[in-house]
């Protein structure tokens, strides 16, 4: 399960790039294992570093005293594109990054995010823009995001939302639903016995 999500107040860190890809997000060489942690020090590698021994590049936002600490990152058109590979969300969740605000995302890598505790918000590039170095705050039950006197409102799937709010994978959503489905086969069962004759004798 994710750590669930209510509520965000960090400094937004842009990066107003379009098509950031998932090599970006974490190269390939940076994958030294299938599970979801050790990769923080991966993230964004190519970019945040100047040599193979990790000298920072202190051109890089997340490099930057100001943004040191954000765990909110603003991002351009088609974020997260490229392969499937959810490493790139596990490096971000890992690296303590909760929320990306977006004009929109690579629709795998969106599912990814959801799945992982971090909320992938969409809103129109002249919104995101000036939010860059603001304190923002976002609200994932009341679906907002507000900086200063400004509240913008996202929409977001109901089921996406559940997710999150709750820090459940999708296995974890599917037994919220335990008692309907125990239902389901027990009206099965006595409606079509016959299909489960094979299992009976398994």
């Amino acid at each position: 399960m994710a750590e669930p999500f209510t509520t965000l107040t960090s400094i937004a860190a842009p990066l107003l790039r379009d098509n950031v890809d998932t090599d970006a997000i974490i190269p390939s060489r940076e994958m030294k294992s299938t599970g979801k942690t050790g990769l923080a020090g991966g993230l964004f590698a190519g970019w945040r570093y100047l040599d193979a021994e990790r000298n920072p590049n202190p051109d890089f936002v997340l490099n930057q005293p100001e943004y040191s600490m954000a765990a909110l990152l603003l991002g351009g058109r088609n974020f997260g594109c490229g392969s499937s590979r959810e490493h790139a969300v596990w490096a971000l969740a890992e690296y303590g990054i909760r929320c990306i605000i977006a004009p929109s995302f690579a629709p795998i890598f969106h599912g990814n995010c959801i799945r992982n505790g971090i909320v992938p918000v969409v809103l129109p590039t002249e919104v995101i823009a000036p939010l860059a170095g603001q304190q923002v705050h976002v609200d994932l039950a009341a679906q907002a995001v507000s900086a200063g006197d400004a509240t913008f409102h996202f929409e977001i799937d109901g089921e996406a939302k559940a997710m999150l709010l709750e820090g459940l994978d999708a296995i974890d959503l599917t037994f919220k639903h335990r008692a309907a489905i125990a239902a389901f086969h027990a009206r099965d069962r006595s409606q079509r016995p016959w299909v489960y004759l094979e299992q009976n004798h398994a």
